[in-house]
């Protein structure tokens, strides 16, 4: 009976080899050639390949959205109870002035979050597979930005939703809204740069997390977000007069109140350009030495 079994099976394993026979040479390389080659994607398809690819990472993880939702609402309500009463009678006065500082302050201080996640993907290797790739080299870190372009945007929904619901009425009506948005998010893409160059250049996360608080901070608590500067000391006057942050709020401040604040758009478009010129080269070129 055994034998009968092995039979049978030796004979179904020569049945099964005779019907895998060797793959030629020939045909082998006429398969893996055969047809023509992908054309190289441009430089536009492939930021926006990347861009999608941030995209991705946070429908997977939804909890990096933490930062541009539930940051922005306990950001408005704090800063709205906590001091409209004393700075401006009342809550519902206060955030008239406050909603459009501090929106610019909450985007502003996400954008720190690039550099984060170019810091994760070169410790985790990512990096070395997307350079040996056949694309425009830059497309790596513009597909961030973009990605984070969509962050922007909802934070900047989500406080706008908030504010409306506790009284802020914006003059702007919504094309004023929808031009201080546009410009915040111009802005806060320039500055990205800057965190970029820092997630090439420190070794860890919390590197780039520590430096990025140490320099917005200043920034931002430091500008007319809360306050106008002419209840401030004359030497401080000179450094908040003077900060791109100050500039980004009061332009988009006067966007929504139904103004156009053309000196205040212009620095802060200015101060995007300056941005990118500099943080740009110094950052591919990091980026190309890595």
């Amino acid at each position: 009976m055994s034998t009968a079994t092995q039979s049978s099976g030796s004979a179904t394993g020569t049945a099964d080899t005779a019907d895998l026979a060797p793959v030629r040479t020939e045909s082998l390389a006429a398969i893996l050639v055969a047809g023509e080659r992908p054309p190289r994607p441009n430089a536009l398809q492939a930021s926006l390949t990347f861009g999608w690819r941030a995209i991705l990472k946070i429908k997977h993880v939804p909890e990096q959205l933490f930062d541009v939702t539930a940051f922005p609402i306990m950001m408005v309500l704090m800063y709205t109870y906590l001091f409209g009463g004393a700075l401006a009678g009342s809550p519902e006065e206060y955030i008239q002035y406050l909603l459009p500082g501090i929106l610019v302050m909450s985007v502003v201080m996400i954008t720190m979050y690039t550099g984060v996640s170019v810091n994760i993907d070169i410790a985790k290797g990512v990096f070395d597979r997307f350079r040996s790739l056949p694309i425009w080299r830059p497309s790596t870190l513009v597909g961030y930005l973009l990605g984070d372009a969509l962050r922007y945007t909802i934070a900047s929904v989500v406080m706008l939703a908030v504010g409306l619901i506790m009284g802020f009425r914006p003059d702007g009506g919504v094309q004023g809204v929808v031009a201080g948005v546009v410009l915040l998010i111009v802005f806060s893409f320039a500055f990205s740069w800057v965190w970029t160059m820092f997630g090439l250049l420190l070794r860890t996360e919390k590197s780039v997390m520590g430096v990025s608080m140490m320099i917005l901070f200043p920034l931002t608590f430091l500008s007319d977000i809360f306050v106008r500067p002419e209840t401030m000391p004359g030497w401080l006057q000179a450094f908040v007069n003077n900060n791109p942050v100050t500039h980004l709020a009061s332009a988009v401040r006067g966007l929504m109140e139904g103004s156009w604040p053309s000196a205040e758009i212009a620095w802060s478009l200015g101060w995007a350009g300056l941005l990118v010129a500099v943080f740009g080269p110094v950052t591919m070129r990091l980026y190309n030495r890595k």
